[in-house]
């Protein structure tokens, strides 16, 4: 399936958050093809577009996620899929990057976007509640602090939302995590370039020890001709 990525440790931190259903049996498949690439699966959608579309968001383990990428993953679900598909009826399936306002299923999603606005949505209420919106203040143990930004002054402010009971939790979109991304985009951007500058130096200096080793050889068969 090509070489992994570096960093494959990362990439096999397990879902805390995981899909129900046909996308349950969807992600038993594709997740070991993505993680033997070295990429992480974040989250499976089946909606009805386009007749049937099966939606697989996956990522480097350090977030970024370029169409390169998508188009390496695709490449290898395909045939996985043609031989071994959970869906018995016609699909199309797509591959994407988990975008700006992604979801947040690791534990390491949630600290890495520590200090941005969040959504939740929890299987079992806290406190009387299902629906939270507010600052993601971090990680404590196994479960994510939130200051809702909605509360009234005579309500609680802050609350201990334990990730296991959650239903789902994904970024909203603001200028700050725009800025955000935007800045990861342009590192990971020249990461790439200083990968590919080095993958040439390399071919480079891959050509020229070959070059030195046939000197010798050819300066052999040239005298043994001259002596001849």
């Amino acid at each position: 399936m090509g070489e992994a990525l570096h960093g494959q440790d990362s990439a096999a931190e397990p879902r805390l958050l995981v899909e129900p259903g046909l996308a349950a049996r969807v992600a038993a498949t594709a997740e070991p093809v993505i993680e033997s690439l070295g990429y992480r699966l974040v989250r499976v959608q089946i909606s009805p577009m386009s007749g049937l579309t099966v939606q697989i968001m996956a990522e480097r383990p350090d977030g970024s996620m370029s169409i390169d990428d998508c188009e390496r993953v695709s490449r290898a679900l395909s045939p996985v899929f043609d031989a071994d598909d959970p869906i018995d009826r016609p699909h199309r399936l797509e591959v994407s990057s988990p975008g700006i306002d992604r979801p947040l299923v690791r534990r390491s999603d949630f600290e890495r976007h520590a200090g941005h606005l969040v959504k939740v949505e929890m299987a079992r209420g806290v406190d009387g509640r299902k629906r939270f919106r507010g600052i993601l203040l971090g990680c404590e143990g196994d479960a994510v602090r939130i200051r809702r930004d909605d509360a009234k002054p005579d309500e609680q402010q802050e609350f201990l939302l334990p990730i296991e009971d959650m239903a789902e939790a994904k970024l909203m979109l603001t200028d700050a995590l725009i800025e955000e991304a935007l800045r990861r985009g342009k590192a990971a951007e020249r990461r790439a370039k200083e990968a590919r500058r080095e993958e040439r130096r390399q071919a480079r200096q891959m050509r020229k020890d070959k070059h030195i080793r046939r000197r010798p050889e050819e300066s052999r068969r040239s005298a043994q001709h001259e002596g001849e």
